[in-house]
């Protein structure tokens, strides 16, 4: 997967090793920091790599920002396609996974594609093109999975496996983001537990009542 609009110089197999450990250290830091917090001289550093072997494998920054972007999109939908929706089990057994990351990062960082969603696409076109296209092949993995709902008999009447996707994608992004700004996976939690309640039928867990609101602390 990944975007195929430019033409790049073939790599030898250390070529392509030492231009992966580029982008994930680069992927890296921009989680942690931000694209405009994160200079190119940092990026070099982390990877342990020249600035000419840097600049050998990326024109500029955007080169290399695109590339960080197909790198989260690809590395999402590949972990997605390994999940398994088509049931009440596996929904928990995923809701377990995201819920466990949430926990340990204590809800910092917020979604590795969806932060560079809120970062670039009003300035950068193309940037907002890549993510677009990430966030199709993201949703795309999850309705595969949750195609096998219907045959369960867990999926309600009158949706489909493309809408729930799309509900499912936009119901994670959105707990992401406020449990990135509230600092508690609480709120998560309680967004991924009512999607599958009604996708499946399922409850996960009862309601916490004691559960802050949203326009709390």
């Amino acid at each position: 997967m990944g975007r195929e609009t430019r033409e790049r110089p073939k790599l030898t197999a250390k070529g392509a090793r030492t231009r992966a450990r580029i982008v994930e250290c680069a992927a890296r830091l921009i989680h942690e920091r931000g694209v405009a917090d994160t200079t190119l001289d940092e990026v070099r550093g982390a990877a342990e790599v020249s600035g000419s072997q840097l600049y050998h494998y990326f024109a500029d920054k955007d080169d290399l920002v695109q590339a960080v972007i197909d790198h989260q999109a690809d590395t999402l939908a590949a972990d997605q396609c390994q999940a398994d929706l088509g049931s009440a089990e596996g929904l928990r057994a995923w809701r377990e996974m995201v819920m466990a990351h949430a926990t340990n990062t204590g809800a910092r960082g917020g979604c590795p594609l969806g932060s560079l969603g809120g970062q670039l696409s009003e300035a950068d076109p193309e940037a907002r093109a890549l993510i677009a296209a990430g966030f199709d092949r993201w949703s795309a993995a999850m309705g595969d999975s949750l195609r096998n709902l219907p045959a369960a008999g867990h999926r309600a009447d009158g949706t489909t496996p493309d809408g729930l996707a799309l509900t499912l994608l936009a119901t994670l992004q959105g707990g992401l983001l406020l449990a990135q700004v509230h600092r508690d996976p609480r709120l998560l939690e309680t967004v991924l537990d009512t999607f599958i309640t009604l996708a499946s039928g399922n409850p996960t867990a009862p309601p916490d009542e004691g559960a802050p609101p949203a326009g709390g602390a």
